[in-house]
């Protein structure tokens, strides 16, 4: 059975959103996805460490519209782990893993890997919204599209625009 990594934020979870809610409730600034393409989280957001270092942060992200499905198919199919950073941000670790409890609540404790860098995980695919994570892997990669990663070519990596996509090339 071949090993699938997932990532959590951008993949999983609507981090976007998050920080779209959490401008407009501290600023009173409503961006469009639009207006955010081609921009890193830092160079859109203005106070993005304040925000993932608020509780509630990343426990109240909206999930990917599609993924709990497709998701549940991948685990039947595949030898399938979350991977998610979450040492950068300590309240994320715990809020992360209920997160994954409270939407991915078929996933059993020991497919959910919560880690500093993701150079050390190895396996067939790794699906990744961020271009860091998805150059060192060594097996098939898939760039899952996000607005900081809209304008840049893809290269080796195949782009999948969201979980219908995802569907199709791994179901």
């Amino acid at each position: 059975m071949k090993r699938l990594i997932v990532d959590m934020d951008g993949v999983l979870a609507d981090v976007y959103s998050q920080f779209r809610k959490y401008e407009q409730l501290d600023l009173g600034i409503t961006q469009d996805e639009a207006s955010l393409i081609g921009k890193t989280e830092r160079e859109a957001f203005q106070h993005v460490r304040t925000y993932v270092n608020t509780p509630g942060f990343f426990l109240e992200a909206p999930v990917m519209p599609g993924s709990i499905e497709v998701m549940r198919q991948l685990n039947q199919q595949y030898d399938l782990y979350i991977v998610s950073s979450a040492m950068e941000f300590p309240l994320s670790l715990y809020e992360k893993y209920q997160w994954l409890q409270q939407h991915f609540s078929f996933l059993i404790w020991e497919q959910l890997v919560l880690c500093g860098s993701k150079k050390i995980v190895y396996g067939d695919i790794m699906l990744d919204d961020h271009f860091k994570n998805l150059d060192h892997f060594d097996g098939k990669t898939l760039l899952f599209s996000q607005p900081h990663n809209m304008k840049r070519d893809p290269g080796k990596h195949q782009r999948v625009a969201n979980w219908q996509e995802v569907q199709l090339v791994l179901l």
